[in-house]
């Protein structure tokens, strides 16, 4: 503590009355002494003539010494003590740097009280207009009390500083150690690297049971169905292409209510396969029923991963497989089975060609929203909040007056040949910035095509700009806002991988300058 302190602190002087009464009157006879050299024996009968020797003789420029380490009238002096204490080389000045070894109180106390050099005004090196005065009178043992506290409150700042860089340079680790413990957790599939084997396929069927139920009620296909650019989409595919179709062998891979079975027979395949683990599929056999068509389209209750076909090979697979993010659910994996284990050679997949695409989010008013509100709720700081929003993506309709950059892809897929291990991927990614604004978000979207041996090729877009679908927008939060300005290319690299515990959801790293950020799209 203080008092602690002080008891450490060595008195500054011992000198009696009497002895500071000779050092003055000594003092008013300066211009008749002798003024000895720093490094060596000569002597000198001005400051300027003693600096002037040491600077041609020895290479040690005072003025460089006391600019270099901004020192004021106490610095000079225990500068000087210092040299006549402990006879340092005037070479070993030069690579000192920081931290100078004359800090330390016991150099306020001369070796010698008739040093003339130590009444020496530092300020004629600094060149200022202010006439300062400390060495104008000869220090007596209250100046010499008055230095030395203010060399404990120099070297109390100096510590504080220290402790406070010290602090943030912990608080800084200690958030890197977070966000790693974070990513280790909600990532621990992607650190585990990626797996070749199909994880949809080795889901039982109790762990799975959630996810087809979901599909059993009618609103979610009633939602799907009104989703016009999607239902379009793949009824003027097959309408405009019914050569693709005619007399072919059709299997549905996840039929729901039939709709995309009723399309292909329409559209004159000879035959049609519909494969459907939800209950869902007792409406659809229904529907075929009522529309007539029970004697074209054959529907199974099943995972295709484990059930028997009626045929051995189809010509054609089509599915509406897609999930947010393309990826979300990963029904692909399931077609990807049903295409290796049932489609013929020259057969394909439609829709065959798929991207995902990211765009730059500039919606300031969104980010205070979802992000900056946690920082004053009522009053209250509730900030740690946002560690457990930013990882959640967001699944929504971004209003695209907010983009802020062009589309950039981030993963191409040909149906037809991808494999599974290939949904799981890495991808670096420039974002063309087209106006000034902050980057809060990044939006991710996909673009659906259905083009191999199409004469009439269809395809839809769930970007912003384009008409809006039941799939809408996967919006990653930054929890930082990225100033950006119109023509830079903001750069980054994304990360997408099923997570391990619910293979049905996506692990998403997003990094962009020196951020990273992981999300989970569920």
């Amino acid at each position: 503590d203080r008092e602690d302190v002080t008891e450490e602190m060595p008195e500054l002087s011992e000198m009696g009355d009497e002895e500071w009464c000779d050092w003055d009157e000594e003092e008013q006879i300066k211009g008749q002494e002798q003024i000895r050299c720093l490094f060596c024996e000569r002597l000198f009968s001005s400051a300027q003539d003693t600096f002037s020797h040491c600077r041609v003789d020895h290479q040690f420029d005072m003025s460089q010494i006391v600019h270099k380490h901004g020192l004021d009238c106490y610095g000079f002096i225990r500068l000087v003590n210092f040299i006549r204490i402990t006879n340092p080389p005037a070479e070993s000045f030069k690579s000192i740097l920081g931290h100078v070894p004359w800090e330390n109180e016991e150099f306020m106390k001369p070796p010698s009280t008739d040093d003339p050099l130590l009444q020496f005004d530092v300020d004629e090196f600094w060149e200022s207009t202010e006439t300062q005065t400390c060495l104008a009178e000869p220090l007596g043992e209250e100046s010499w009390d008055r230095a030395a506290q203010l060399q404990r409150l120099q070297e109390a700042e100096r510590r504080a500083k220290e402790a406070e860089a010290a602090v943030e340079r912990i608080m800084g680790d200690f958030e890197k150690m977070r966000q790693y413990a974070q990513d280790f957790v909600i990532n621990a599939d992607a650190r585990a690297g990626t797996s070749t084997t199909n994880a949809i396929a080795n889901l039982q069927e109790d762990e799975d049971s959630v996810y087809f139920s979901s599909y059993a009620h009618y609103g979610i296909h009633e939602e799907m169905l009104k989703d016009k650019v999607r239902t379009e989409s793949y009824r003027d595919f097959m309408y405009c292409n019914p050569h693709i179709f005619k007399d072919k062998v059709v299997l549905d891979v996840g039929c729901g209510t039939g709709i995309l079975s009723m399309f292909a027979a329409k559209a004159g395949a000879k035959r049609v396969i519909g494969v459907d683990q939800s209950e869902i599929i007792y409406q659809a056999m229904d529907i075929v029923r009522e529309n007539e068509l029970d004697s074209v389209i054959t529907l199974i209750r099943g995972r295709i991963e484990d059930v028997e076909l009626p045929v051995a090979k189809v010509d054609i697979i089509i599915s509406e497989w897609m999930g947010y993010f393309l990826l979300f659910e990963s029904m692909l994996d399931s077609v990807i089975s049903a295409r290796d284990r049932y489609l013929m050679e020259g057969g394909a997949v439609y829709p065959d060609i798929c991207t995902i695409n990211l765009t730059a989010v500039g919606d300031r008013k969104k980010h205070n929203e979802r992000v900056a509100f946690w920082e004053d709720v009522y009053g209250f700081k509730m900030s740690c909040m946002k560690k457990a929003v930013i990882p959640e993506a967001v699944v929504e309709v971004i209003n695209a007056d907010t983009l802020i950059s062009e589309p950039c892809i981030v993963k191409a897929i040909d149906c037809n040949k991808v494999g599974i291990a290939d949904l799981d991927f890495t991808s670096k990614f420039s974002l063309k910035i087209t106006k000034d604004h902050e980057c809060v978000a990044i939006s991710g979207h996909f673009d659906i095509s259905f083009e191999k041996n199409c004469s009439n090729k269809v395809m839809f877009s769930t970007g912003p700009r384009s008409t809006e679908t039941h799939w809408k927008q996967t919006v990653f939060l930054l929890e930082q806002p990225v100033s950006v300005r119109k023509g830079d290319v903001l750069q980054g690299k994304i990360s997408c991988c099923k997570n391990r515990k619910d293979p049905r959801s996506l692990i998403v790293t997003i990094s962009i300058n020196s951020m990273k950020q992981t999300y989970s799209v569920q």
